[in-house]
């Protein structure tokens, strides 16, 4: 399955955008969750681009993680690169991916554990039930009432793909803040 963006260069153009908006070397496990974060680019092809990005000179290695993995950063030619070419990506498409990756991040970086699932109601249909905790601290627990298994389903992978933006959404709406739905 190929990526929506299309081609090498977009795809490349893409990763280089997100890692050098996020500011801060990361590994190539966390490169690739960021990216997953929308569905824009093909595992494959990422991985496919990472080492030519690699190989290209376009990243570079900047140090280690905590856990010892190579940690990566957009060289001054990655940079330029980004700055050439961003303009074959729809700017919506680049600010989308880049405000669900630093979400994800920040989720992370805080140590955020989602989870998720759903189980038959007794009256029929499903409990979809879905949780953020922080440490000790539930930061959101709520379960809704799905009609069919496939709209459970769906509501599961939504909240596991996206729980911040449910969070954010859920905070923002109990708190009275609607104009969030709007922004």
């Amino acid at each position: 399955m190929s990526s929506p963006l299309g081609n090498k260069q977009n795809i490349t153009v893409f990763v280089l955008y997100l890692m050098q908006n996020v500011g801060y070397p990361m590994d190539f496990v966390t490169i690739n969750d960021v990216i997953m974060q929308t569905d824009y680019v093909a595992y494959l092809d990422f991985a496919e681009s990472f080492a030519r990005m690699k190989d290209g000179g376009l990243i570079q290695e900047a140090g280690t993680t905590d856990k010892g993995d190579p940690a990566y950063r957009v060289t001054d030619k990655g940079r330029t690169v980004v700055e050439s070419l961003q303009n074959e990506i729809l700017p919506s498409i680049l600010e989308e991916s880049l405000t669900c990756a630093l979400r994800y991040l920040d989720f992370r970086r805080r140590g955020v554990k989602a989870s998720c699932r759903s189980v038959p109601a007794p009256a029929g249909g499903y409990h979809v039930t879905c949780s953020l905790t922080e440490g000790e601290t539930v930061l959101l627990s709520i379960t809704l009432w799905a009609d069919t298994a496939s709209r459970a389903k769906l509501m599961e992978n939504q909240f596991r793909a996206h729980p911040e933006n449910v969070y954010r959404a859920t905070l923002a709406l109990m708190s009275g803040n609607v104009n969030y739905l709007f922004d």
